[in-house]
């Protein structure tokens, strides 16, 4: 965590990845984030993985961030929910959510309470019907291009959320910029950022809109051939897996150099009357005879002496492995690196984990905090921020309209 956004508070209500994903970067930045949490939590709040009965998956979207809990099924405490979102000063009336755009916490109910209120609301489709990760990611064919080329028309799903992660990145840059737009003229506004045209967007920025568009046709499977360049998985001659990329010439120059196979290469490159080091397009065209010179070249050499040669020359490679594996071979996922600590989380034992992830020089970067429980700081919130006495909080409690780290879960 740095504090670059020192002074900025957010409220955010909000489930699942993209969302609190966004509330995230801002807090690490330095940003206080109040989460308004249903009073038993909401529904990603169990979510697996789980430990100790925690959700990790809630803990590591959350951590750091506090914790009022409210019952936003009763009319009191939905005004409750309202007053903090509007609450006064400068830097304040900021909103995140992904709460339908109609309700209790659209845009226009809110504004009549502060004029200037920005909201961010990532949505699943532009027209607010619902949509994640997974099923925008099938709707626009990525499915179709993953896998090996022989799945035929059979879709293949992939595991990373890409969408939700790229949509919770996305809009902390976007109300970043709403905010700085209302330091220079007053005027609050609502964002909105549908999961589906972060995908179709990212596609358009690739060229494969226009790919598909120009062409004709859809791009076909290339299983673990990267399109467009040289590279795929390798095994060398003591049953290492690793990925080989050669996208620019000294990359390429240099796995030539290492494996040995400038004569070979020259040879088809004669055959082929082109240049391979000049152009990556021309090495992805004739993979079908580069491959196996390469493969061949990597199968006759032991993975510790290949990959330091090819770390000397300049190549570009990385190891298949695990996650357990990584974690406990690679520096950059350990304590070691100063993007993670080991934190204690109400799920139990300390672990691993990651704070902001980008390195400003001349900042201080703190400790990542730990994830809040469900409700621990509704006093404080009420209190601080609406200025509620302890006799008017108490009452809130009385009603059961707000709940403590006792009884909120």
């Amino acid at each position: 965590m740095y504090r670059l956004l020192n002074g900025m508070r957010i409220v955010e209500a909000a489930s699942f990845i993209a969302a609190p994903s966004c509330g995230l970067h801002l807090l690490q930045l330095g940003a206080e984030v109040v989460r308004i949490d249903q009073i038993g939590g909401g529904p990603d709040f169990h979510r697996w993985p789980l430990a100790g009965g925690a959700s990790l998956y809630w803990e590591g979207l959350n951590k750091g961030k506090k914790s009022i809990a409210i019952d936003l099924g009763n009319p009191q405490g939905r005004e409750l929910a309202a007053s903090l979102i509007a609450a006064p000063g400068p830097e304040r009336g900021i909103f995140l959510t992904n709460f339908p755009a109609a309700g209790f916490l659209s845009y226009e109910r809110l504004k009549a309470k502060r004029d200037d209120l920005i909201v961010l609301r990532i949505m699943g489709r532009p027209d607010g019907t619902p949509a994640v990760d997974y099923t925008v990611n099938s709707a626009i064919g990525i499915p179709q291009m993953t896998g090996p080329a022989s799945m035929g028309d059979e879709p293949v799903n992939h595991v990373l959320p890409a969408w939700d992660l790229l949509a919770g990145a996305y809009g902390a840059f976007t109300l970043l910029a709403a905010e700085r737009h209302r330091r220079d003229t007053g005027q609050g506004q609502e964002i909105r950022v549908p999961l589906s045209d972060v995908a179709m967007a990212s596609l358009g920025h690739l060229g494969q809109i226009a790919e598909t568009a120009l062409s004709g046709a859809d791009r076909p499977r290339y299983g673990n051939e990267l399109f467009g360049a040289f590279g795929r998985d390798f095994v060398t001659r003591d049953g290492k897996r690793i990925m080989i990329v050669a996208i620019t010439q000294r990359q390429w120059s240099g796995l030539v150099e290492v494996l040995g196979i400038g004569d070979a290469v020259g040879r088809a490159e004669t055959a082929a009357g082109a240049s391979f080091a000049r152009d990556e397009g021309v090495r992805f065209e004739h993979r079908e005879t580069l491959n196996p010179l390469v493969a061949a070249a990597i199968a006759g050499r032991d993975h510790g002496e290949l990959t330091a040669a090819l770390d000397a020359a300049g190549a570009c490679w990385g190891p298949y492995r695990t996650l357990s594996q990584a974690l406990a071979d690679d520096p950059d996922l350990s304590s070691k690196n100063p993007v993670f600590a080991k934190v204690k989380h109400p799920s139990g034992p300390a672990y691993l984990t990651p704070g902001a992830a980008a390195n400003f020089s001349g900042a201080e970067r703190d400790l990542p905090g730990r994830s809040p429980l469900l409700g621990e700081h509704t006093d404080e919130v009420l209190a601080e921020v609406l200025g509620l006495s302890a006799t008017e909080i108490g009452t809130l409690h009385d009603k059961k309209i707000v709940a403590g780290a006792d009884d909120a879960a």
